[in-house]
Formats: C-alpha cells, structure tokens, sequence
C-alpha cells in the first residue's frame, strides 16, 4: 500500500496521462529509427522535429488528442454525476474535432472512433455505431473513469467502461483493453500495489472480453498474462525491441496497450520508463499516455519531475487538479 492520499494518486494519474502524451507528441506514429535519427534518445519534452507530419510545428510539452479526450470524458462525467450521456458525448468528440480542422490540426480522431462517428451521423444508434471500433481509443481515454468509480465489483466497473466505450469501441478488444487500463488507474487510486493492480488489470480485461461485439484478435487478457510473464525474463537491453517488434506499438489494441502495461510492470523510474515509451516508436503519445496515467495512479505524485508538471501544465493551460478532485468526489458518492 502507499503512503500517499487518493487524492494525490488521482492527481498524478491525470498529470502522468498529460506528460506521457506531451513526451510522445513529437514522435508518434514516427518508426524508431527516424526518433532516433531526429532526436536521439527521449530524456524530456521537446519541440516537434522536422519530420513529425501530425504535430508539425506544436512547441514542447504540448498535449495531444489523448488528454484532449480524457478531459472531455471528465467533463461529460463530471456534468453527469457520475453518468455520460454517449451521444452527447459522441457529439462533443465531432465538435472538438471540427474545432481542431478549423485550427489546422492533423491531430483527429482515431479511425475507429472516426469511423463510429460518421455511421452516428449518418443515423445509425449509439448501441450499434462503435460494433468495429477495435483501436485503442477508448483505452487512451479511460482514466477519469478509473478515477470516478472503484473497481471493488469489477463487474460492475466494466459495465461503466462499456457504456462510455459503446459509441466508438463497442467490441470484446475495445473494451477489454479500455477495462484494463481503467482498472489499473482506479485500483491505484485506491491504494494498491504495482502488483495488485497488474492483478486486477488483467482480471477486467477478461471481464471486458465478455462485452461487446466479437472481433477477432489476440485477446487483451492472455496477452497481457504473456506479456507480463514473458518480458521480465528478456534482457534489460533487448527490451526496447521486444516491446516495438514483439509485443507492438501500433494503435491496436492488443499491441498498445498491452505494450503499455507491461512496460509499466518493469518500471523502476516511472519518468525513465516515461520516456522510453515516448521513444519507441509507432503510437507513441498515446503509449507513453497510458503508461503515465496507470503508473500515476499507483506511484502517486512523486513519480513526476516538477519541472515537467509545470510546462505541460503552463503550454496547455490546464487545471488538473479541479478535475481530479471533481471525479474523485464522484467515487464516494
């Protein structure tokens, strides 16, 4: 058990989400070896580099569609008592997309999230719209769920991951990869170990497994019990390999995520490993997002460099810690 306050675990989990995604804005979907060719070896948040085509331009510490959508998940929550109304939100994620092409941002929606939106908008149900979404947005997206509701009755939590995935990730890969990291935040802000929480991570991604439309893929659940096995016994310097060749960094499901998590397993230096999945190439921001917001949770705020708090909080404005305190007041209801 930790010695820090849910309070303060919620808090990190949010700040952890923002730096990992600021890290990763000017590398992703950028191969390993053009990172390191443009900036060498992650060791903090730096400017977008010559050849980062969807962020071209966009100054260090700046955050990412991951945050972006976490924080208007919060909103939709927070606004709800505890509730989300998926269409209402279905429709924000289109507003803030517009909002973002009006700016002449290529940072939008993912396919699977785009693609659920446009069959919402064609009239096609909420229920039926997200039966293809497979990709790991609602994964990206998940930890102010983690943080607004306790995983005591992991039935019941991933029933809450369901209903928020349904509108874009409604499939058995969709939701168990989002019950999974969600978990793992909402069993740190509870005060459980790296170890404990890896358990329940893996136990709600099974449950997840049980929801939504089957698609066929690696089951989040045995890969992530493979994952967890498997990467310890690989040599610390093969590792970098093993998560981008072996287990994957793409933005599917069962290769982020799982990469994500099992990565967080090995963490010895929350920030160290922080940066390293900034660096390894394809999905990054939204791997480093994850890996920060679960390891936040567990580790609470002394994970995170000071010096990195404040300049993703002062580049994009932020106010976590009215947003934490507002979804953890959730929790307790």
């Amino acid at each position: 058990m930790t010695h820090t306050t849910p309070g303060e675990r919620a808090l990190a989990s949010l700040t952890g989400l923002a730096l990992g995604d600021a890290l990763g804005m000017p590398t992703q979907s950028m191969s390993r070896a053009q990172i390191r060719a443009d900036y060498g070896t992650i060791t903090g948040m730096i400017d977008a580099g010559p050849h980062q085509e969807i962020a071209h331009g966009m100054p260090a510490g700046s955050i990412t569609d991951d945050t972006e959508q976490a924080l208007l998940l919060a909103e939709h929550l927070i606004a709800g008592n505890g509730e989300v109304n998926v269409t209402e939100f279905a429709h924000a994620l289109l507003a803030w997309e517009a909002d973002m092409a009006a700016r002449g941002s290529l940072d939008l929606l993912g396919p699977s999230t785009k693609a659920a939106l446009e069959r919402l908008t064609a009239g096609v149900p909420a229920s039926e719209s997200g039966k293809f979404g497979t990709t790991n947005g609602a994964a990206m997206r998940v930890a102010p769920i983690g943080i607004a509701h306790p995983v005591d009755n992991i039935a019941d939590f991933v029933d809450a991951v369901a209903h928020t995935a349904e509108v874009t990730h409604n499939t058995t890969l969709g939701i168990a990869s989002a019950s999974a990291v969600g978990a793992m935040v909402s069993a740190g802000v509870a005060g459980a170990s790296l170890t404990e929480a890896l358990d329940i991570a893996v136990a709600a991604a099974a449950e997840g497994e049980k929801r939504g439309n089957w698609i066929a893929g690696g089951s989040i659940s045995h890969r992530l019990r493979w994952a967890l096995n498997w990467l310890p016994t690989v040599p610390v310097s093969e590792r970098e390999d093993a998560l981008y060749h072996v287990i994957g960094t793409s933005v599917a499901s069962q290769e982020s995520v799982v990469a994500a998590i099992a990565l967080a397993s090995l963490s010895e230096d929350p920030w160290d490993t922080l940066c390293l999945a900034a660096g390894l190439g394809g999905d990054t921001d939204t791997v480093a997002a994850i890996h920060g917001a679960v390891l936040g949770a567990v580790h609470g705020p002394d994970a995170w460099p000071s010096d990195a708090v404040e300049l993703v909080t002062r580049v994009n404005t932020l106010n976590l810690p009215h947003t934490s305190e507002a979804l953890l007041a959730l929790r307790s209801r």
